[in-house]
């Protein structure tokens, strides 16, 4: 299971953004990441082109405007995430026409992408989804709270799991009885 505390770093989280576009918010993630790639003589370029490209091939809003835009970066060996609230909503033309005010950015390294894509991404993009989480972000009034709102996601999806793991042996053992 992947955590979003794994992905995402505190330092890759802002509050309160004044964006006015979809391309703003892909500009503002990556003057975020430019430090943190390695081996491109133009990150903050090349992470914008990855973004704005993959853009194309298909919409990243997810709905209830929440946004998860990716790209593919051709160098690196971990994924860096960014997530933006934004002060005011954003057309993002997403699907269900909603305007986006909370955007979860993931940079892919291509060693890593394909095992991203089957497993991890819809994963995120099931939690992003979650009413109650989307609402806790909103509210929240700095970067630091928001990190301790995935924190206690990544931790209580944990419990959740055990949970379910623990149910289902006992109803294994049951069976078998």
């Amino acid at each position: 299971m992947t955590k979003f505390t794994q992905l995402l770093s505190l330092e890759n989280i802002r509050q309160g953004l004044v964006c006015s576009s979809k391309k703003r918010v892909f500009e503002t993630i990556s003057r975020i990441v430019a430090d943190q790639i390695q081996g491109d003589e133009d990150p903050e370029h090349s992470s914008f082109d990855c973004l704005f490209n993959r853009e194309k091939l298909g919409n990243s809003g997810l709905g209830n405007g929440v946004a998860m835009p990716k790209g593919r970066l051709h160098t690196g060996d971990k994924p860096i995430a960014v997530f933006l609230q934004l002060a005011t909503p954003i057309d993002y033309e997403a699907a269900d026409h909603r305007d986006v005010d909370l955007i979860f950015a993931l940079l892919i390294p291509s060693e890593v992408c394909g095992e991203f894509s089957q497993s991890v991404l819809p994963e995120l993009a099931e939690k992003l989804l979650d009413k109650s989480l989307c609402k806790q972000l909103r509210a929240a009034q700095s970067a630091e709270e928001i990190w301790q709102i995935f924190e206690y996601i990544d931790n209580h999806s944990d419990d959740e799991q055990e949970n379910q793991n623990n149910e289902q042996a006992t109803e294994e053992t049951e069976t078998e009885q």
